[in-house]
């Protein structure tokens, strides 16, 4: 069994913005070698996320609608007493998650028809790091 861990980091041009990372997962574990296993993608910020959907950008746009009408930004927030005014942010993230798992099978991401990895920013401007952990043979 061996592993490899490669971190990412991203400073978003908007606010809120999805980012296809398919391209660099995949370039990820063909460095690691592995061939079978798992790899782990995860936001290491509270105001981003990582999913898996179809790379299509009506549906792109219905996710980021549905996350601001069950989170609306500008809302005030109890979190905002802290000084801070992200508190939609660390709601979006809690709503899409953190991270995902994503199978490895004869060195290739073992993916569904369409599926793709995107990573999700909900307070950008600014560095934030995302991990990736490939384990197995």
């Amino acid at each position: 069994m061996k592993s490899q861990t490669q971190y990412l980091t991203f400073n978003t041009k908007k606010k809120r913005e999805l980012v296809n990372i398919t391209r660099e997962v995949e370039k990820f574990l063909k460095e690691s070698g592995i061939q079978e296993g798992m790899i782990l993608v995860s936001a290491m910020h509270i105001t981003a996320g990582v999913f898996i959907n179809d790379n299509e950008s009506g549906l792109w746009q219905d996710i980021d609608e549905m996350l601001e009408r069950l989170a609306p930004s500008g809302r005030d927030y109890r979190h905002h007493l802290t000084g801070e005014n992200n508190g939609d942010a660390h709601l979006k993230n809690i709503l899409v998650g953190h991270q995902v798992i994503v199978p490895v099978t004869r060195g290739k991401l073992d993916f569904g028809p369409w599926q793709q990895i995107f990573y999700a920013e909900f307070d950008g401007q600014r560095p934030k790091r995302l991990i990736l952990k490939a384990i197995g043979e």
